[in-house]
C-alpha cells in the first residue's frame, strides 16, 4: 500500500527552520529515522521509506507554499496514490505551539498552502495534520512571525512535538485515521 506524505514549507536557507516550515521538518524526521536521502524531482524533494509493509513517499513541494497544490497533484498522479491516501502537514496560525491535529478532510482556513492543494485537487477531502505555531504576533506582523524563527525557550518543545506529528503519520498509515486521531488529537 502506498501513501504521500506532503509536508509544507518553503524551500532555501532563509525558511530554514522556520514555524512556516513545520511541514519540511516533519518529514524530514520521518526521512532521518529510516536514513533515507532526498532527491530533487518534478515540483519537489521526494524520498520514499517503509513502515510495516507500507510505502510512504515524502515530499517537500519546491513551488513554494502557495502552489503546493501543483506538487501534490503531480505525485499523486505520478505514483498512482489515491486521494484517500494522501496526508498534508501543516503549520497552523490557529493551535497553540506543538499542538496537533488531525483531520480527515476539511477546508483551508486561512492557510494559503490548504487553499492551492483544495484549488487544484478540486476538493478538501483529504487528509490534514495540522502542527500549532501559536498566534503570538503583534497585529500586522503576522508574515514576520510565521516566517520566524522558533524562541530558544520554545525549542525544545516543539521538537518533542515534531516527534510525535511523525509518530501520527505512522499512526496514520498503519491504523487509519480515526484511531490516530483518537489516539493523538488534544493531547
Amino acid at each position: 500500500m502506498k501513501f504521500l506524505i506532503a509536508g509544507l514549507g518553503n524551500i532555501g536557507d532563509r525558511y530554514s527552520g522556520t514555524r512556516h516550515n513545520a511541514g519540511f521538518d516533519i518529514v524530514d524526521l520521518l526521512a532521518l529515522r529510516k536514513e533515507a536521502t532526498w532527491e530533487s524531482g518534478r515540483y519537489a524533494y521526494r524520498t520514499a521509506v517503509r513502515f510495516k509493509g507500507r510505502e510512504l513517499i515524502l515530499i517537500k513541494p519546491t513551488t513554494f507554499m502557495n502552489l503546493s497544490g501543483k506538487a501534490v497533484r503531480y505525485w499523486l498522479d505520478k505514483e498512482k496514490i489515491p486521494l484517500e491516501n494522501l496526508l498534508v502537514i501543516v503549520d497552523d496560525l490557529a493551535l497553540p505551539p506543538g499542538e496537533l491535529r488531525l483531520k480527515k478532510k476539511g477546508g483551508a482556513g486561512s492557510h494559503n498552502g490548504l487553499e492551492n492543494i483544495i484549488s487544484v485537487l478540486g476538493t478538501g477531502d483529504y487528509a490534514r495534520l495540522r502542527f500549532g505555531i501559536g498566534d503570538q504576533f503583534v497585529r500586522g506582523y503576522q508574515s514576520e512571525y510565521v516566517l520566524g524563527r522558533w524562541a530558544p525557550e520554545e525549542r525544545e518543545h516543539v521538537m518533542e512535538r515534531m516527534e510525535v506529528a511523525a509518530d501520527m503519520v505512522i499512526g496514520f498509515v498503519t491504523i487509519g485515521a480515526e484511531r490516530t486521531m483518537t489516539q493523538f488529537n488534544k493531547k
